[in-house]
């Protein structure tokens, strides 16, 4: 979250860093989540992932979250100690407006992408602060987004 103008996203007015951290294998950003939280029926350019109550930290801003609390020293952003939160959210993609197959055997990728119409209703809940998107989400705040499968690496052929 941002104190600025959507669209600006400096990180000196970054106020809030959602995340789940990096865990033991140098990972981040991604986590399992229960089977029945996805749905994807791509045949029919339709998915949806629901999460509730996921328990996360609030690093305030990228440079804490990739520097474990450190901050920077240019531009000069103080360390921030992470607090605990919850985040949850609901993203639902549905219809297929354009489709795109991509191969690139150089590098062993290909897939095939559906851009679709998407929504997302998304809440963030901590100690003295909470924040709830519009509800129901505006479909028209979407500007682009895309369901794919695809094979990459040993998984290429």
């Amino acid at each position: 979250m941002y104190t600025g103008p959507v669209g600006s996203a400096s990180l000196t007015d970054q106020i809030h860093d959602y995340n789940v951290h990096v865990d033991r294998n140098d990972v981040f950003w991604m986590i399992p989540v229960r089977h029945d939280a996805v749905e994807v029926d791509f045949d029919d350019a339709r998915a949806r992932l629901r999460v509730r109550d996921l328990n996360v930290f609030d690093d305030h801003d990228l440079a804490n979250s990739l520097t474990q609390g450190l901050g920077l020293p240019n531009p000069p952003i103080a360390g921030v100690f992470p607090v605990r939160a919850k985040v949850s959210f609901d993203v639902e993609w549905n219809g297929a407006l354009a489709t795109a197959q991509i191969e690139n055997t150089s590098q062993n990728f290909k897939g095939s992408f559906l851009s679709t119409d998407a929504t997302i209703s998304w809440a963030a809940e901590q100690s003295g602060f909470r924040f709830e998107s519009d509800n129901p989400p505006d479909p028209k705040a979407n500007l682009i987004s895309v369901l794919g499968r695809e094979r990459n690496g040993v998984f290429f052929r």
